[in-house]
C-alpha cells in the first residue's frame, strides 16, 4: 500500500460533499459521482493510492483529480469535453456530396471514396462513410437488372394492377401514352 499523502483542500463540509455526490447521481453525471467519491476517500484520509483503488481509477489520473480539486473544487472535477474531433467535411460541404450523390446514382462506395478524395482532399474509414451516409437518408444495395423473385409474368401482373388501379384500360396506349404511376399497389 502506498504511502503518498496529499493535503485535500476542503472547499466543501461532509455533508455538503454528500449532496453534491447525490446531486450527481440525480442528474446522471457518472463520471462526476466517482470524482467526488474519490475526493471524499480522500476526506475521509485515505492516501492517493487507496482513494483510487477504492473507486479504480489509476494513479496518473488520481493525482490529476486531486490537484484539479485543489484548483477548483467541484468545478475543477467536472468533466469538460471538447466536442471531440471537428468533422472532416462541414455541413455544407457534407449536403453538397450527398446532392451530388443523388444526382449521379448509382455509385458504388469506391467510386464515393475516390470523389471525395479527389473534391475534398479528405478520406474516411468506409465503416465510418456508410454510417454517415445512412444516417442522411441515403442506403446502398447491389443493384440487379431483374429481382430473382419477381414472377415470371411479371410485366403482365403490372399491367392489371395498373389497370385496376387507374379504372382504365392501358394495354392498347403506345410507350408514350402510358401513364406513370408511383407509389405501391397491392
Amino acid at each position: 500500500m502506498g504511502t503518498r499523502r496529499f493535503d485535500v483542500t476542503e472547499h466543501l463540509s461532509e455533508e455538503a460533499l454528500d449532496r453534491a455526490i447525490n446531486e450527481a447521481q440525480m442528474a446522471d453525471e457518472a463520471r462526476l459521482v466517482r470524482r467526488l467519491c474519490f475526493v471524499k476517500n480522500l476526506y475521509a484520509g485515505d492516501v492517493l493510492e487507496e482513494a483510487a483503488r477504492r473507486v479504480g481509477v489509476s494513479q496518473a489520473n488520481s493525482s490529476r483529480w486531486a490537484h484539479a480539486w485543489n484548483d477548483a473544487g467541484v468545478d475543477g472535477l467536472r468533466p469538460s469535453f471538447g466536442g471531440g474531433r471537428p468533422p472532416k467535411l462541414s455541413d455544407t460541404q457534407f449536403a453538397e456530396l450527398c446532392d451530388i450523390l443523388e444526382e449521379g446514382q448509382p455509385w458504388t462506395p469506391q467510386e464515393i471514396h475516390t470523389l471525395i478524395k479527389d473534391r475534398y482532399g479528405v478520406t474516411y474509414d468506409p465503416a465510418h462513410l456508410s454510417r454517415k451516409l445512412r444516417e442522411s437518408g441515403m442506403h446502398y444495395a447491389k443493384p440487379r437488372p431483374m429481382d430473382p423473385r419477381s414472377p415470371d409474368d411479371a410485366d403482365e401482373i403490372l399491367a392489371e394492377r395498373l389497370d385496376q388501379a387507374l379504372g382504365e384500360e392501358t394495354s392498347g396506349k403506345t410507350k408514350e401514352e402510358e401513364p406513370i404511376v408511383f407509389g405501391f399497389f397491392r
